[in-house]
């Protein structure tokens, strides 16, 4: 089992935040099970990005759920990546995709999906999904688990 993490510059030391998501480095390590399908979830339920017309904050509940090929994510360096978009101007949509699809890009797992459950602008929530594909058989893929939006009512 290959557990070689000597390639990881953010692990176990103190790291600055990077100010944007071009900037932020996302490192990955050896899957311990290549070969075996399973899924690896995370949830982000504080993500938080800046609308590129207003500049107000926006939230979301995001989660990504993949398959791994022959690399995982490095939790704390997805945990920077994450939290580089706070001054990150985009549409709902553009965070959304763009994360799955670096994610895809450095990765390459077998599946990907993701969902963004933005809160409310302007009293309308917007949802975002993607995934790259029909998901590998055989694989227990739960539903996210984040109920549709409810106002005061």
């Amino acid at each position: 089992m290959n557990h070689d993490v000597s390639g990881l510059t953010q692990l176990g030391r103190p790291v600055r935040a990077p100010q944007t998501p071009e900037e932020a480095v996302l490192e990955r390590v050896p899957n311990p099970h290549p070969g075996t399908a399973y899924l690896v979830r995370f949830a982000a339920p504080e993500f938080t990005s800046l609308c590129p017309l207003t500049a107000q904050p926006d939230f979301a509940h995001l989660v990504i759920d993949y398959v791994p090929g022959d690399w995982l994510v490095e939790s704390k360096s997805l945990k920077l990546y994450l939290s580089s978009f706070r001054n990150h101007g985009a549409f709902h949509e553009a965070c959304t995709l763009d994360i799955a699809k670096r994610l895809v890009a450095e990765l390459s797992p077998q599946w990907l999906r993701i969902g963004g459950y933005w809160y409310p602008r302007g009293g309308m929530p917007i949802d975002v999904f993607w995934q790259t594909g029909a998901p590998p058989q055989g694989v227990w893929i739960p539903d996210q688990g984040v109920p549709p939006y409810r106002g005061r009512g």
